[in-house]
This record gives C-alpha cells, structure tokens and sequence, in this order.
C-alpha cells in the first residue's frame, strides 16, 4: 500500500452537475482522495485535455461512476505509487489517458493505474503532453493493433475526419512508421492547412464525393482507412476504399450499414481505447508501453503536440467553454487547461 501519511485527505475536483446537459455545466467540489491500488499512482495533476468521450459521459451517452468526474487525458507529477507500481517513482512526471470506469482527470489530484501511464515528453510542457495520450493510444492502437499495419513502403490510407485531435496523430504515426501515402479530409482553409503541416500528401474534402476526389491518387480505391467521422459518410468511405481493404472506425455511428462494405469483403474494425481497462486485459501494459514510445518520438522531433490552445485554470467556466468548443466540430488538434 502507498504511504498515506503526507497526502491530501480530500481533493479539488469538477463534476458534471445534476440535471439537463444540453448546455454544459460543472460544479466545483471537495471529493474524498481515492483509494491507491497496489497497481496504482497518485498524480498531482498539472493540465487536462478534453475528448469527445467527455461531452458523451456528461450528456449520459457513456458510462461513468458517481459523482461524475470527467477527464481523460492528463500530465502530471507522481506522489505515491502501490506496493506493485513498477517503472514510475514519486517525483516523475507523467501523462495518461487513464480509465473510464474511474474518476476521471478533472481534478487537482488522480489516481490511475500504472500499467497505462506513460513517462512524459522531458521537452515537452504539461499542457503540451497532456494533449497526446488519449489521441495517440487510439491512433497506434488502430494503426497497429487492429489494422495491423507495418513498414511497407506501398500504398494508402486515407484519415476522414482528419484535422480532428486523433487525425493529427494518425497523420504524424502513419507518416513516420509505415511510409504509407497518406490521403487526409479537411472541409475548410485553415483544417486543410492544419493537416498539411502534419504532413499529409493529399488533402481531400470530405463533404464532396471522396472516390471522384481519389481518381488520380487511389484509381482502384485506397488500401486502408481511419475514419474518426463515420456518421452519414458511410457511403462515401465505402466507394472510395479498395476491395479486400481495411477500415478502423473510432466514433459510434447509429446504425452502421453493411451494404456498402460487404460487396468489398472489407475487414471493418472497432477501436476504443478503452478496451483494455474496461476489461482488464492481459496486454494492459501496453499502454504505457505506447506512450513511452510516444514520449521518444516526441523527444525526438519525429513527432509533435497536437496542443492547439490552452485555457488557463481548472474552473468549472473554463472546462464548460471548452465542452462547447469540442461539440462545435470546428476545434483542431487538442484543447487543453491547464492547473
């Protein structure tokens, strides 16, 4: 068991407040420290990130435990760590996605399991990590762990829904470990902008026909694709992708039809990062083991942050403006607040 003796006994934390949450409303409150698991470590957390996971558990389209304590990305520094925490010591600083079933991150202090904490960027800034793990887990876990995709140096994929926090790192990873030809939707100047200088090599607009876009780069259709804005696209992405392809899809349309990717045999995939938590699975670990590959990659100047802003203060004001600027669908990269 970690030693209890110097921490804080409750902590500052924003919960999502009772009632109607068509507008967003949070509530500043003082929440009992949570119990520190032989597994886990206390982060005295120093900025958060906002994800689409956030507006679902606060509208009730997701799951969380009472009180509701939103947030699922963070950069921090450890205090206390379990008995069974390996790898990371008080004092280091961290970043995390963390667990769905758990408090979340909106808070002054965060209890997470060690196995999917990450050591953070040594270049990076707190507001600048805690943009990434959320976004890039997701990323490399479709890329890799669901499409399977290696170093070869042929081929296609195409990123719908690109200019988007998860976009922007499958941009950077596809680009920097498979050397496939990246193909990235963007409707507006300054997304299509965004996703160039994330290195795509052809920007494409989503709200057109995607295949009559492709004629030139992808004839026979694209090899694989990574939709993060599946919802009334299906159509689109299915005429535009190639027999016998693959498709990771992150987001949650309603009724997802088969008719347009049958015909194809194409290999259709779910990722939510959440998987591995929500279950407890045997390769929990790699999680951390993503992020610190991450971490290299960022201290390497092979990738970068996706951080776009940063709004200065953990308040219920603050954390509300940004869950309005997230269901706008007009945000790039990530939004951060920072503590």
């Amino acid at each position: 068991m970690a030693e209890t003796q110097n921490l804080p006994q409750t902590v500052r934390s924003l919960v999502i407040a009772a009632g109607d949450q068509e507008v967003p409303r949070f509530e500043e409150q003082r929440l009992p420290l949570a119990e520190i698991g032989p597994h886990d470590l206390l982060v005295e957390v120093r900025a958060v990130s906002v994800n689409p996971v956030d507006t679902k558990v606060r509208t009730g389209a997701a799951p969380q435990p009472d009180p509701k304590v939103p947030g699922w990305d963070a950069a921090g520094v450890v205090r206390a760590a379990g008995a069974e925490a390996t790898g990371l010591s008080p004092g280091d600083e961290v970043f995390y996605a963390g667990d769905l079933l758990r408090p979340g991150t909106d808070s002054e202090f965060h209890v997470v399991d060690s196995r999917v904490v990450g050591a953070k960027p040594s270049g990076l800034s707190h507001a600048e990590a805690a943009a990434l793990p959320l976004t890039a887990l997701t990323a490399w876990e479709g890329l890799f762990d669901r499409l399977k995709l290696g170093s070869e140096a042929q081929g296609t994929l195409l990123v719908v829904g690109a200019a988007g926090g998860v976009g922007s790192m499958v941009i950077q990873l596809a680009k920097q470990l498979t050397g496939r030809t990246v193909i990235a939707t963007a409707s507006r100047p300054e997304s299509r902008d965004w996703v160039r200088g994330l290195g795509a090599d052809h920007v494409i607009d989503h709200s057109r026909s995607l295949a009559e876009q492709l004629t030139e780069i992808a004839p026979q259709g694209v090899d694989y694709a990574f939709s993060a804005f599946t919802e009334g696209q299906e159509e689109k992405i299915a005429e535009a992708m190639a027999p016998q392809s693959g498709l990771v899809v992150i987001d949650d349309p309603d009724g997802l039809p088969t008719g347009p990717f049958k015909p194809k045999s194409i290999a259709l995939h779910w990722e939510f990062m959440f998987t591995r938590t929500m279950f407890g699975t045997p390769d929990m670990a790699r999680q951390a083991e993503i992020l610190d590959r991450v971490a290299e990659m960022i201290d390497a100047g092979t990738l970068r942050s996706t951080l776009s802003e940063t709004l200065e203060g953990l308040t219920p004001e603050n954390l509300a403006e940004a869950h309005r600027r997230l269901e706008s669908s007009r945000t790039m990269g990530k939004l951060v607040l920072s503590l």
